[in-house]
């Protein structure tokens, strides 16, 4: 990515991506080469795993990407299920990484060809789940690079405004556009996210395939496992 084009936007302005320092860096490859294992796929809000540990959530729309990412970031390509039909993870999903830290991928929205009660008990799971989660730190908000926010996502930005649970956007697929629209697409991201009162500032430009940014996401986890 060009890192020089997106810092041309403007001096004063917080850069659209997050930057991380070496020993942040460092200390996310230090956490994710502990074992990362799958403990329970949750359906109603009454399965959920008992609170104590750090939980950081991974949430986006069907096909973003989401678990080619985790799978990524863990190094391996089958901890988290991948297909190619949209709407494919219906669960909440608990990993537990060295044993002190939760990684929830929580199910895809805007499916539309997912039928309508199944939509809705999905959304009120994940809505029930971000509001009555005390350990969770952060929600990492997928967003396909090539299209951007749309409007399933503003309102999950929403929902959780209104839970005051910190997000951070995540720009999936970077590798599908060249540097100058993925830095125009970042600063555009980033604009609007900036005007969410519980968006965390700076995104992360990740791509699953090529590897881009996983090390910045893991230095991301690292940072909040260590609050």
């Amino acid at each position: 990515m060009a890192m020089r084009e997106i810092g041309q936007i403007s001096e004063r302005e917080t850069p659209p991506l997050a930057q991380y320092s070496h020993a942040e860096v460092v200390a996310g490859e230090s956490l994710f080469k502990r074992p990362c294992t799958f403990l329970k796929g949750v359906v109603a809000i009454s399965g959920l795993p008992e609170t104590g540990l750090c939980e950081v959530a991974f949430a986006g729309r069907s096909n973003v990407g989401k678990s080619s990412l985790i799978n990524a970031l863990v190094g391996t390509k089958s901890l988290a299920r991948t297909s190619n039909t949209p709407g494919r993870t219906r669960e909440v999903n608990y990993f537990v990484l060295g044993y002190d830290v939760y990684l929830v991928d929580l199910p895809g929205y805007g499916y539309a060809k997912a039928p309508k009660a199944q939509v809705k008990g999905w959304n009120r799971l994940i809505g029930d789940f971000l509001k009555g989660r005390v350990g969770l730190k952060r929600v990492f908000l997928l967003i396909d690079s090539r299209h951007g926010l749309k409007d399933a996502d503003r309102a999950t930005m929403k929902l959780m405004d209104e839970a005051a649970v910190s997000y951070q956007g995540v720009l999936t697929k970077s590798d599908k556009l060249k540097s100058g629209a993925m830095a125009r697409m970042a600063a555009k991201t980033a604009e609007e996210m900036a005007k969410h009162p519980a968006a965390f500032p700076g995104l992360i430009a990740t791509s699953a395939a090529k590897g881009t940014g996983i090390a910045e996401l893991r230095a991301a986890v690292a940072k909040l496992a260590a609050e």
